[in-house]
């Protein structure tokens, strides 16, 4: 599990530091200035926006049966979210950029996402300033061909056929790439009870989901100053402290379902239909030097600020829930994306 952790801090740092070294790579988007590096990254990282949206959003049940008075569940899964064919490109001309960035080759404008094509670059920019290039910069490949979530979580049965979900990942260190920590909520209400004697002739069991989970990630970064340059005397900025460089993440998502299920012996396949959001805050905090002149750098603090809706719409999820005394799990969903989950788990 702290792989897959792993797996999530490495894929911010991929899309955040797109050229072969941070400082070379990340300085560059910078140096188009802070508004134009916020829609760049914007744009690149959409994939794992969403995608992460679609995972925090899976794998909180397979069955719409309650559990009996104190009972449990403890499982552990892992959601692949899909980039679809039109969230693996995106035109550089379109997304709001001023006007001192400009294509290198105007019929080159179309860049990868972090979930597009890894084995194709982005087209080169200029950054021009009275009427001349005074810098260029190429957009990177893809990088993820599927977006990773995973998922630990606790269930437990209490009274009035109500299931309580905790997922939490306090938390954990990620050696230098940074660190991760979860939280999540989900209830789940069993709605055949209310079907009074009708409900012994239904062959199926019908219940209500609600789930709410919000995911941290801080992932380290490290920009330092071009060998042999120097601080502008007529930077503004004075501040030369670059050790507190890092992106800050916020990733939040809400769920609600309703879930239809028929146990057959060990198996139960289960379908769901309902609502999904997911809401991505992400900031680029620290001090960051980009050479600005021959040999000379300024320093932009805390470049970076994305706050938006990544996901809001329709969601559908089928899968099965197979109890050999260990539980296997498995679904697939529709959404803004395609994903896939499956896991273990076991309880009584």
């Amino acid at each position: 599990m702290k792989k897959l952790y792993f797996l999530l801090t490495a894929a911010l740092l991929i899309f955040l530091v797109p050229g072969a070294k941070a400082q070379s790579g990340f300085s560059d988007l910078i140096k188009s200035s802070p508004e134009n590096a916020t829609k760049l990254i914007g744009a690149y990282g959409q994939p794992l926006f969403k995608g992460f949206g679609v995972g925090m959003n899976s794998g909180w049940t397979n069955t719409a049966k309650t559990k009996k008075l104190l009972h449990f569940d403890l499982r552990i899964t892992a959601t692949a979210a899909f980039t679809p064919m039109a969230d693996k490109t995106f035109d550089v001309t379109k997304i709001g950029l001023s006007s001192n960035v400009t294509p290198a080759d105007p019929n080159q404008t179309i860049a990868q996402t972090i979930g597009g094509d890894k084995n194709t670059n982005g087209p080169t920019l200029n950054i021009n300033s009275n009427g001349h290039t005074v810098s260029q910069f190429t957009l990177p490949s893809g990088k993820l061909p599927v977006i990773p979530s995973p998922q630990v979580q606790l269930t437990v049965g209490l009274v009035q056929n109500t299931d309580v979900t905790l997922r939490l990942i306090p938390k954990i260190s990620i050696g230098s790439a940074g660190s991760v920590s979860m939280i999540g909520f989900g209830v789940k209400h069993d709605l055949m009870q209310y079907f009074g004697p009708a409900k012994k002739v239904m062959p199926f069991d019908l219940s209500v989901l609600l789930a709410y989970s919000h995911l941290n990630l801080d992932a380290s970064l490290n920009v330092q100053p071009d060998n042999g340059t120097v601080h502008d005397p007529n930077d503004a900025n004075k501040n030369q402290d670059f050790n507190n460089q890092h992106t800050d993440g916020h990733f939040s998502s809400f769920l609600a379902e309703a879930i239809i299920s028929k146990k057959l012996l060990f198996f139960t396949p289960f379908l769901a239909v309902g609502y999904n959001t997911a809401s991505t805050n992400l900031a680029i905090v620290g001090n960051y030097p980009v050479t600005s002149g021959q040999n000379t750098y300024t320093v932009f603090t805390n470049p970076v600020s994305i706050s938006e809706t990544s996901i809001s719409g329709f969601r559908a999820d089928i899968g099965f829930q197979l109890n050999l005394g260990i539980r296997i799990f498995a679904s697939a969903s529709l959404a803004q994306y395609k994903s896939v989950n499956g896991g273990i788990g076991f309880g009584f």
